[in-house]
């Protein structure tokens, strides 16, 4: 009978990784209805699916992860069996290995099989974090596609992909109520939206134009997020020779659109994702401190700052007068 794991074994040593590695013989029996999905954060960030058939872990890599419309498809390698004891692994596997990076089990469960043939896998998905119903079909070799059959879950909705970013008016004064505003530094950089999905980063100027490949120092921040999706509102700014992304705005969360919700509910949901890097950060934002935010501002050579209604919905494409862009002033 084959050894459904010499190729497994084959591609690891025991004497450098953590990995479990069991020797040849007789493999265990189950009710084939264990699964795990593990987030790889290796050369590439992906999810690796595992379903327990026959005594091993039938396993394919997920780049964008499991989607979560049925409108939309994502491709799913097909790799080597994997032993059951992989389905409680986490830790490092060492750099130079097979498949060298960070390891953490994203979700596990039970699921059942309504099919299971050598180019399609129909099955039913029971974990904490994904529920529902999935097929996986082969187009070529070891490349297949997994659909979700299910509608989307928790009312999930994809974000726009024609966004163009709310723009401030610019007022000589102070505005009569600047206490229902969040002061920020007018940062005088590139406006630039960041979708991020499946660990992958999309960046779009402020005329909606694709401008990823001009900031490849930035695909970083999307792994940050793993599986989660959002659209950030910031710009690109240099601070001493090196480019810095600045975000400032949240306007689309894991499925479901913050467009309408006030800027302060936004800023929270921002800051609540700590969006913190070598090259990416989260603007400071003072509710109500114009005259110290302003006489900051100036003392640090920046062209102004930008007042932001607290209560104020995000109107994409619009000049509004819910943001109000005032002048540097002179200090001393």
């Amino acid at each position: 009978m084959a050894d459904k794991l010499e190729t497994y074994r084959a591609k690891r040593d025991a004497t450098r990784t953590s990995e479990p590695i069991p020797d040849e013989g007789p493999l265990p029996r189950g009710e084939d209805d264990t699964f795990v999905i593990q987030e790889h954060h290796a050369r590439s960030l992906h999810w690796d699916l595992r379903l327990e058939r026959g005594g091993v872990l039938v396993s394919w890599a997920i780049p964008k992860g499991l989607p979560p419309d049925p409108a939309t498809n994502h491709l799913a390698v097909h790799t080597e069996d994997h032993p059951m004891e992989y389905a409680r692994f986490e830790g490092e596997i060492p750099k130079g290995e097979y498949g060298g990076g960070t390891m953490t089990i994203w979700d596990r469960g039970h699921y059942a099989t309504e099919k299971w043939s050598d180019r399609e896998v129909k099955i039913v998905l029971s974990g904490s974090r994904v529920a529902g119903r999935y097929v996986l079909f082969q187009t070529r070799g070891r490349n297949w596609m997994i659909h979700r059959m299910d509608p989307p879950s928790r009312q999930w909705e994809p974000p726009s992909a024609s966004l163009v970013p709310m723009t401030p008016v610019t007022r000589a004064r102070v505005p009569r109520d600047p206490e229902a505003y969040a002061w920020e530094f007018w940062w005088g950089g590139a406006r630039a939206l960041a979708y991020v999905e499946g660990g992958r980063l999309t960046l779009r100027d402020a005329g909606g134009a694709d401008v990823t490949g001009e900031h490849r120092w930035l695909r970083p921040l999307a792994e940050s997020f793993g599986s989660r999706a959002v659209v950030l509102d910031g710009e690109v700014v240099t601070f001493a020779g090196t480019a810095v992304y600045v975000a400032y705005d949240l306007l689309y969360d894991d499925g479901r659109s913050l467009l309408d919700e006030p800027f302060e509910r936004r800023r929270t949901g921002l800051e609540d994702l700590a969006v913190n890097g070598p090259r990416w950060q989260t603007a400071p934002s003072w509710p109500g401190e114009v005259d110290a935010v302003r006489r900051t501002a100036a003392e640090q050579g920046l062209p102004g700052v930008v007042g932001k209604r607290l209560d104020s919905a995000y109107a994409p494409g619009e000049e509004s007068a819910a943001w109000v862009r005032l002048p540097g002033k002179a200090t001393g």
